[in-house]
């Protein structure tokens, strides 16, 4: 989750909450991709969760990283929170998932070789503290009792909130990973088209990602059991949101929205200001309770955007936000699957050719469905199978016409980055699939057996 935002000086009109976000329209050629990761670590005696502090702790790989690969420190409260390098950022989702939200970068090329550089980095710190990490979707054993806090402001006051709204906040915030890419977007309606697009087809990477087939020790009953955990968080900060589909969607409307999602809090002077339940409305208009007569600065807006988890989200940018977390290659194929649809015009076209006609509820049943059976999910005439292979098939399209080099020239351009997905397209099989099978096969039953077999 995020670090604290910066977005400027005092909101006085509504009318800059929208220019805000308009002011990420960007001309083709300066788009970006911005690709972020989470994923367990763990003690590899023990195979428990790593604490806050220790000898094999998370803050051991923060100072790790600072010291041996020249990562600048984010502290909070005297606490070592993050890291900062070359527009990269490392942070800490609530119990100890360590993410990397990596550079905006012009190629997969390029953002592919800053993750291999990363985990390349955490392996040595982590090796010689006899720490492991694993990516996948959801934690395979541990319970909530297991998991630690880490100590960020927002944390404390989140964690307080997820019981009065929803069910599954807290596995959510200690017990999942994703990976999401972040795209540009040069106008209001190439923004518009684009956000059709992801929510729309947020499923279909749900499935081709789907890595979390258990949760506490056993099969869960679903492919992704983190999309799962989204269904019952939070209904007023999450979901496949209808009103992106209808007439006059832009940015306005998602401030709309944005500004109905209640608050979490107000940071200021490093310190998080619990404004839990609140009204962005009322900080406004200077009436906001948790900081009477004082309104908002576009800091906090920006804060405010980051407390909204959507299938997909806008704010100076696109955040695809469907997939788990996984192994290593598909860190890569996941950028590779959004650019290819969303970053060329003819791929852009054709993915909504193929989603433009489903109403509200046949996208909210791709979305349960393929949290459950992933590429096997089926919602009335549409097979997810071969939703997934024409998705992928444009993908690889979009990839070809961007023509993006890399290695020197060498590579003629990112389709090699689909791969993965092109594998699970031909097999019918996901990272879940192939984990229930070594479940159920060689195994037998003994979990622990994925943190030697899957860890980076």
């Amino acid at each position: 989750m995020s670090i604290p935002q910066s977005g400027g000086g005092p909101v006085e009109h509504k009318d800059q909450l929208t220019d805000y976000l308009a002011s990420g329209c960007k001309p083709k050629e300066d788009w970006r991709i911005g690709t972020e990761h989470e994923k367990f670590g763990y003690c590899k005696d023990t195979l428990k969760p790593l604490p806050y502090e220790g000898e094999r702790s998370i803050l051991a790989m923060l100072e790790g990283l600072r010291d041996r690969h020249g990562w600048a420190p984010v502290e909070e409260a005297g606490k070592l929170i993050g890291l900062e390098k070359d527009g990269a950022n490392v942070s800490l989702e609530p119990g100890g998932q360590l993410e990397l939200s990596g550079a905006p970068l012009e190629t997969i090329h390029e953002t592919c070789d800053e993750v291999n550089a990363h985990l390349r980095d955490v392996k040595d710190i982590a090796d010689a503290v006899g720490v492991g990490f694993i990516g996948l979707g959801a934690a395979p054993i541990w319970t909530h009792d297991e998991m630690p806090m880490m100590p960020k402001g927002r944390y404390r006051l989140m964690n307080e909130y997820m019981d009065r709204v929803g069910t599954m906040g807290k596995s959510m915030m200690y017990r999942t990973c994703t990976v999401q890419v972040n795209l540009d977007f040069s106008s209001e309606a190439d923004m518009v088209k684009k956000m059709r697009v992801a929510i729309a087809l947020q499923p279909v990477a749900t499935a081709l990602f789907a890595n979390s087939p258990f949760f506490e020790g056993h099969p869960n009953g679903h492919k992704s059991w983190r999309s799962r955990i989204w269904r019952d968080l939070d209904p007023d900060r999450t979901g496949t949101l209808p009103f992106v589909f209808e007439d006059g969607f832009g940015f306005e409307a998602w401030v709309d929205y944005a500004l109905d999602v209640p608050m979490y809090f107000v940071y200021r002077d490093g310190k998080y200001i619990d404004a839990l339940g609140q009204s962005f409305r009322d900080f406004l208009k200077g009436e906001l309770p948790a900081l009477p007569g004082e309104i908002p600065t576009l800091s906090d807006w920006a804060d405010h955007l980051t407390t909204i988890f959507p299938e997909a989200r806008v704010k100076k940018f696109l955040e695809m936000r469907g997939a788990d977390g996984g192994p290593w290659r598909r860190l890569c194929a996941l950028p590779a699957y959004w650019v290819g649809l969303l970053y060329d015009q003819t791929a852009l076209d054709a993915a909504w050719d193929l989603a433009k006609d489903w109403d509200a509820e046949t996208r909210e049943a791709l979305r349960v469905a393929a949290s459950q059976d992933a590429l096997q999910a089926k919602v009335g005439g549409i097979d997810m199978h071969d939703l997934a292979r024409q998705t992928v098939e444009i993908a690889e399209a979009g990839l070809k016409a961007r023509a993006r080099p890399g290695a020197g020239g060498l590579v003629p351009d990112e389709t090699h980055f689909l791969n993965a997905l092109k594998e699970s397209v031909e097999s019918g099989k996901t990272p879940a699939d192939e984990l229930l099978e070594h479940y159920a096969g060689e195994w037998d039953g003994d979990l622990t057996r994925v943190y030697a077999q899957y860890s980076y």
